[in-house]
């Protein structure tokens, strides 16, 4: 992660979930460790996957101990797989033990997350179509998955609604229709902002495309009405397909030659990657 997003978006962040975890004390710890002693601790896969979130993992610690240091022996976005050793993790033993939950955590969803979206990208891999995320994110955690998809090898959509003009079905309820929308978000937004607008069958197709939508989402469409879609837009718009896709589904798709494929199960569906601190130890005084 950029040192700047990690400072200025991740660590409050990590902080908020480190306080959500210690409210007083963490009344463990301070039972078996009352005192500063030096430690260290061992990362280890418990699965294959892909390898994310290690600048955000190390955060953890340090924000406990700004003297804690990560060495890790993989990098982000390698591929690890189970029983490896991915790091050793060296603090103040409290920081290590009252960390621990809250740096797994982050670790292991965005390990899940690029480790789903390696696997669904490598669907599009050598096609002219793009693998992209939605907003469809855990509130308070969409600068880590959203990171988490890009480590595994997907593009990022918007990051939220500052970032471009798109008009959904209720917008284009509110508006009165495709056209009206698409001239109203002309006349306010800035020029540099693309306009995209979401339909939802061939009719709408014609009129987004006639209205001079810059990005046309052809949404829940079946096979064959994608391809007529296909057909009308005629690269007049650039095209994604967006609705329910999924790592089952998704190869499904490439034969379109569509621009875009969003996929809101890389964050949402995405399972853990299991990982573990083992073998904690207290350092001697020469090992320090």
């Amino acid at each position: 992660m950029n040192p700047i997003t990690l400072k200025l978006q991740a660590e409050p962040l990590v902080r908020m979930a480190l306080q959500e975890d210690i409210t007083s004390e963490d009344v463990s710890t301070a039972s078996v460790m009352p005192h500063p002693a030096r430690g260290q601790v061992h990362l280890i896969a418990k699965q294959d996957g892909v390898i994310c979130g290690l600048d955000v993992f190390a955060l953890a610690f340090e924000l406990l101990d700004p003297t804690a240091e990560v060495h890790a022996t993989v990098a982000e976005g390698d591929e690890v797989t189970c029983g490896q050793e991915l790091a050793v993790v060296e603090a103040d033993v409290r920081a290590l033990l009252s960390a621990e939950r809250v740096a797994l955590n982050y670790l292991q969803r965005m390990s899940g997350i690029a480790t789903y979206t390696r696997h669904m990208a490598a669907l599009f891999a050598g096609t002219r179509t793009r693998l992209v995320d939605t907003r469809k994110t855990t509130p308070n955690m969409r600068v880590f998955e959203k990171e988490a998809v890009r480590v595994g090898g997907a593009g990022n959509h918007r990051y939220n609604l500052s970032d471009g003009v798109m008009l959904k079905d209720n917008h284009i309820d509110a508006a009165g229709g495709i056209t009206q929308a698409v001239a109203a978000a002309r006349a306010h937004a800035p020029f540099v902002r693309k306009v995209e607008v979401e339909v939802e069958n061939l009719d709408m197709v014609r009129e987004a495309v006639e209205a001079g939508a810059d990005i046309i989402m052809l949404d829940n469409m079946d096979h064959e009405t994608m391809r007529q879609a296909m057909a009308i837009i005629d690269g007049r718009a650039e095209v994604e397909v967006s609705g329910n896709v999924t790592a089952q589904n998704a190869a499904a798709l490439v034969d379109l030659g569509v621009d875009i494929v969003s996929s809101g199960a890389l964050t949402h569906s995405a399972p853990i990657l299991d990982l573990s601190l083992k073998h904690l130890r207290v350092l001697e005084e020469g090992e320090r």
